[in-house]
């Protein structure tokens, strides 16, 4: 499910137990209860806000190092890119077809990690790496060292190669939302009975439905960013792939 179907239930869900709340006071009479009651109830909400205030930087916590994490190995797997296509083109013109099929390989992992040109049944499953990419590790395994230089350019290509498919791994790996399902639940429930808390002994009036339209907007709007961060290739705070895309010209004839 989307950051944004999941932040517009959560606006629903909090607005529902606002009104919840209202229809209890109604029909339990919550004015009346006395002050001890009336303490006891402040305190269990008041409880539940300091877990939910707790929880809910947990997960920004957790998204935002996931976003992070996932960004600094997009920049690394670009950075890799780059050289591998240096020390390729240094070797001479040997080399040339291994850099073609490079840019190849590029384009196709790029549309597997940011699910582009691609469905979402296509990107799930086990790591696979792409023909292209294997196509191009066998050509620099295949080239033939003329001199020391070609023999130190190779091995160095070798272990840039690596490395990239090892950045590759590494973000199939951490492919997903760093948000367990379970803590999202638990939260929208302390934040339902915290709305719901909010009408127990204030009659609904205009300003406190405005108030209220205007928290329950805000907790959704802080799920949906939370959400949005913790899925670094999908979304609206998506990191852009064009970096990738482009760290490597075009071959000339």
């Amino acid at each position: 499910m989307s950051s944004s179907a999941v932040s517009g239930i959560v606006f629903i869900v909090l607005i529902c137990g606002a009104l919840l709340g209202a229809l209890v006071r109604n029909l339990v009479h919550t004015s009346k209860l006395d002050e001890d009651s009336r303490e006891i109830i402040r305190l269990g909400t008041g409880l539940l806000g300091t877990l939910a205030a707790l929880v809910l930087g947990l997960l920004i916590a957790s998204a935002k190092g996931s976003y992070d994490t996932q960004l600094g190995q997009v920049r690394k797997l670009t950075g890799d890119v780059v050289l591998l296509d240096v020390l390729l083109a240094q070797y001479g013109p040997d080399a040339h077809a291994a850099r073609t099929l490079l840019r190849a390989a590029i384009a196709q992992v790029a549309d597997t990690i940011w699910r582009e040109n691609s469905s979402n049944a296509a990107t799930k499953g086990p790591f696979r790496t792409t023909a292209a990419g294997e196509g191009a590790f066998a050509k620099i395994q295949e080239l033939e060292p003329q001199n020391d230089a070609q023999r130190a350019f190779k091995a160095r290509a070798i272990d840039v190669s690596t490395d990239v498919l090892r950045t590759r791994a590494f973000l199939f790996e951490q492919a997903g939302s760093a948000i367990p399902a379970p803590f999202l639940a638990v939260l929208i429930f302390w934040l339902a009975i915290i709305f719901m808390s909010f009408c127990l002994f204030a009659r609904l009036n205009t300003t406190v439905i405005v108030v209220l339209v205007i928290l329950a907007v805000s907790v959704s709007g802080a799920i949906f960013l939370m959400l949005d961060l913790s899925e670094p290739f999908t979304g609206a705070l998506r990191v852009s792939s064009v970096p990738l895309r482009s760290a490597l010209a075009p071959l000339g004839p």
